[in-house]
């Protein structure tokens, strides 16, 4: 299984990009979402950038990575990480709705 892991554009280029993420800064093969600005944000696996995604979801899959790492350490207050699904009974996308409905 591949991870994808949110990282901005620091320094822009052509065919790759400095990004920074959790990790630290690193350069990005860019060639299958183009040449991206400064400060856009962008979904890599494996060190090639996939999707161009908007600041808040890169916000939402960093928060889900990190309670990943924190189940994975025990930890079991998840909440924290996903304060839109805290404290609410979970609802199907409207696409699986239709599916579940007799």
């Amino acid at each position: 299984m591949c991870i994808g892991i949110p990282m901005q554009v620091l320094e822009p280029g052509e065919l790759y990009a400095r990004c920074q993420g959790p990790q630290g800064a690193c350069l990005v093969d860019m060639r299958l979402v183009g040449c991206q600005p400064a400060g856009a944000w962008v979904l890599v696996f494996l060190d090639a950038a996939r999707e161009v995604v908007a600041a808040e979801r890169a916000g939402q899959i960093q928060n889900a990575l990190l309670a990943l790492n924190q189940a994975m350490h025990g930890d079991t207050d998840l909440d924290r990480w996903f304060p839109d699904l805290a404290g609410r009974e979970p609802q199907l996308p409207d696409f699986l709705k239709l599916q579940a409905d007799p």
